[in-house]
């Protein structure tokens, strides 16, 4: 224990040696390192029965019971950590910062073959050269993309929570664990007194060899990584903020165990309308405006019950935003973005909304340069909110995820067809039909809509027309 942290976390992965660290971190005299500790098949190494006191069985019934017994040894006390350890575990360390964390990584082609060979030859650690075993990985592609997304969305996980609760880590690479400076500095930064002169050297390295050398289809393994885009070079920037679940917005049935989550900018009110008539209620009559809590009670209380969300294609979507929020300077418009967006970005729209003289081609220019500041607003350039009526639906929907994600994503022109059909699977024989949503005031998308739409369209919204595979409106 130090002035900074109460004990530690390694977070690695299978071959980034993980052990390595483990040893030498124990070779100091006020470090202890426990092994994988939450281990879903062993406690600490699979010849252990208990750590500190705690079984496996102790430690699956309270896992937060192991941690407080690494807190309080004397010393500073730790644990490795992998991704597919006891997932409890992260809700409880992540958001301490009395626990320090220290994030192992390794180039994940060079752990991946490491595994394989390890695999073939059944030898996981090496401290007797004479008895190292010979053999070579054989590489299969679509389980290195497995691995390599696992790793890099663990590490994602790491690195936002880190973020979120304004915390850091002690990032060390793989190479740098021959480096006695490094193992050191881990202890300075930990907060221990005692240093090391030399690393162990009980641990060898098992196979030095370059990487063409070890895996028995290197050819093919070259060849298949070329398609990999490690660097995300084909990725659509993705620059909005994270958004939150946004469950005060969701909406239930009155008796039929639906839950419909609404993205803005989309038929929310038809949908609620036709799930008001389902069970012979007004829209007003149904269950809404849930805290997480609240949500959970639902959910608990409906067994069987499926949630749904609607996908508006991104043109339509947009438009529809246009003339209700921005274009009208009636009740619901977003006044004061759309005075910034006439005075400051230049959109050409009448300061009291449009009237007698407002055409088709004025709408269009307005629509058009609407378009241009969307692009610009969800790429992060323009101070204004990126609001849930115009933020992409597939960051809208991630949003979801992170409390109730939706168990069927409808697309709106398909409405007629799987919102009876959910309705049949939850015992309506005749469910009403869905009247269809309110068209767009005062003039029609398919009155202006031309390829120079679509196009300003598809670069505002790259993010959704890939996610989702849209294509032209029309």
């Amino acid at each position: 224990m130090s002035d900074r942290f109460d004990y530690f976390i390694v977070f690695a992965e299978m071959r980034t040696g993980s052990n390595f660290l483990e040893t030498n971190l124990n070779a100091f005299e006020d470090i202890s390192c426990h092994g994988e500790a939450f281990n879903p098949h062993f406690i600490g190494y699979p010849n252990r029965t208990e750590i500190l006191g705690v079984t496996q069985a102790m430690r699956e019934a309270d896992p937060a019971r192991l941690i407080s017994e690494v807190r309080a040894a004397p010393g500073m006390n730790g644990f490795r950590f992998f991704h597919d350890h006891d997932a409890r575990v992260l809700e409880i360390a992540l958001a301490d910062p009395r626990c320090a964390k220290i994030v192992l990584t390794r180039n994940p082609a060079e752990s991946y073959v490491s595994w394989k060979i390890a695999q073939a030859t059944g030898q996981w650690k090496l401290t007797n050269v004479k008895k190292r075993k010979e053999g070579l990985a054989e590489f299969d592609v679509n389980e290195f993309s497995e691995h390599l997304e696992r790793m890099q969305s663990f590490q994602v996980t790491l690195l936002n929570a880190l973020q979120i609760t304004g915390q850091t880590a002690f990032y060390v690479a793989y190479e740098d664990l021959q480096d006695i400076a490094v193992m050191n500095g881990i202890a300075q930064w930990l907060g221990t007194k005692t240093r090391l002169d030399s690393l162990d050297k009980s641990l060898k390295v098992q196979n030095p060899e370059p990487i063409s050398e070890k895996v028995a289809n290197f050819e093919e393994m070259e060849k298949a990584l070329t398609g990999l885009d490690r660097f995300n070079l084909t990725r659509t920037p993705n620059f909005e903020p994270r958004r939150g679940a946004a469950v005060p917005s969701y909406i239930a049935g009155a008796q039929t165990p639906l839950l419909f989550l609404p993205v803005k900018g989309g038929p929310e009110k038809a949908v609620a309308r036709w799930l008001a008539t389902l069970d012979g209620v007004n829209p007003g009559e149904l269950p809404g405006k849930f805290n997480q809590g609240s949500l959970r009670q639902w959910q608990k209380a409906h067994p069987g019950h499926r949630s749904f969300a609607v996908l508006r294609h991104p043109v339509a979507r947009a438009h529809s935003v246009f003339c209700a929020r921005i274009l009208t300077a009636d009740k619901g418009s977003f006044s004061e973005i759309r005075q910034t967006l006439r005075r400051i970005y230049k959109l050409p729209i009448p300061n009291d909304g449009p009237d007698h003289s407002w055409d088709r081609a004025k709408h269009k220019q307005a629509f058009l340069a609407f378009l241009t500041f969307l692009k610009a607003n969800l790429a992060g350039q323009a101070g204004i909110r990126v609001d849930a009526h115009w933020a992409t639906q597939a960051q809208i929907l991630q949003g979801f995820s992170e409390f109730a994600p939706a168990d069927v994503i409808v697309r709106e022109e398909e409405l007629e067809i799987w919102l009876p059909a959910l309705a049949m699977q939850l015992g309506h024989t005749s469910p009403p039909p869905l009247n269809a949503a309110a068209q767009d005031m005062p003039i029609q998308l398919e009155d202006i809509y031309d390829e120079e739409i679509e196009a300003a369209a598809q670069a505002a919204y790259a993010r959704d027309y890939a996610t989702f595979g849209f294509g032209s409106w029309r």
